[in-house]
């Protein structure tokens, strides 16, 4: 009988640590392959997390890969070249699309370029384009190498809305590009039932220290800033790490010349959006001037254009 490989799908947050913990003492860390999938939009703290503090700390090696849309930026634009003129868009506007539309090597920010668009939270397009798939790419390798394996997954039903319905376990499955042949796999999600306490609680037990973003005002710590991010924790990437914030402002620049109306944004919240401070949505830079306000978004807050203390956690951590 051969046993099965767990393969962990580790983001540096807390509910994949936990997961990679309850792996690790099922099946032992010889059968526990640990695999980041770098989106090229993570903090710096994040990359030294899992590239350095988890591998020593749980004494498994982590494996990275990334998402590659060179062949899909190619046909689109093929697709500019045949179709925007005919279409009504600006001879200028095409030229100049296609002047910027090239793979860059930084997978969110091709997936956008491929887009035209930031992903929004509804669809979980960055989730399914940068992570599942290049980790869904590993597990046919594989299988196809005659391995069985398990796709472990730390969602948790309590984390949001969209999250609910999490079962204990589901199938999955993918199909090898080069042969055709469609392999199945077990997915696992071990700790659907948990609190985000019982996640750290679980770390703490086992003397895993917590991502340090934590303890900087973050309910998150994968991409920087996430599209799920709400207005506090905006506002603390703004004072704590402004570079992040002019990274995503040149983002929109570039990925709105290579969107087809010449327009987009990272955020799409519509409270954000409009008649905050009596001005119309410009982008990331106006959401940061809205995080700064009150409740409704009409003036400005003054306790809130205070930087925040040196540790500050959602999660009680810094108690």
């Amino acid at each position: 009988m051969t046993y099965p490989i767990a393969i962990v799908c580790l983001s540096g947050g807390k509910d994949s640590t936990a997961t990679a913990l309850v792996a690790i003492e099922r099946y032992g860390r010889e059968r526990v392959r640990l695999v980041f999938a770098d989106t090229g939009h993570e903090h710096p703290m994040t990359l030294e997390y899992v590239q350095d503090y988890l591998p020593k700390a749980l004494g498994v090696p982590v494996e990275t890969v990334r998402a590659d849309f060179s062949a899909r930026i190619a046909g689109k634009r093929a697709y500019i070249e045949a179709n925007w003129e005919e279409a009504g868009v600006p001879a200028e506007r095409v030229r100049r699309a296609l002047e910027l539309l090239h793979p860059t090597r930084n997978p969110f920010l091709d997936l956008c370029l491929w887009k035209g668009r930031f992903p929004i939270p509804k669809t979980k397009l960055c989730t399914q384009e940068l992570k599942q798939e290049p980790i869904d790419a590993l597990m046919i390798e594989a299988r196809a190498a005659g391995h069985r394996v398990e796709s472990w997954r730390g969602v948790r039903r309590a984390a949001n809305e969209q999250r609910v319905d999490t079962p204990d376990e589901d199938v999955g499955g993918g199909t090898d590009r080069i042969s055709g042949k469609a392999y199945a796999w077990r997915i696992v999600f071990p700790i659907a039932s948990w609190t985000s306490a019982e996640a750290f609680a679980r770390m703490a037990e086992a003397g895993i220290e917590p991502n340090p973003l934590y303890r900087q005002g973050m309910r998150r710590v994968g991409c920087m800033p996430c599209i799920h991010c709400v207005k506090d924790e905006l506002l603390e990437i703004a004072w704590r790490w402004p570079e992040a914030i002019q990274r995503v402002a040149e983002w929109e620049r570039l990925v709105s010349e290579c969107s087809k109306n010449g327009v987009s944004t990272f955020f799409v919240h519509p409270e954000h959006s409009v008649r905050s401070l009596g001005s119309s949505h410009a982008g990331i830079l106006q959401d940061v001037e809205w995080a700064k306000t009150g409740r409704g978004g009409l003036q400005y807050d003054l306790e809130r254009l205070l930087p925040p203390p040196q540790c500050s956690s959602v999660y009680g951590l810094c108690e």
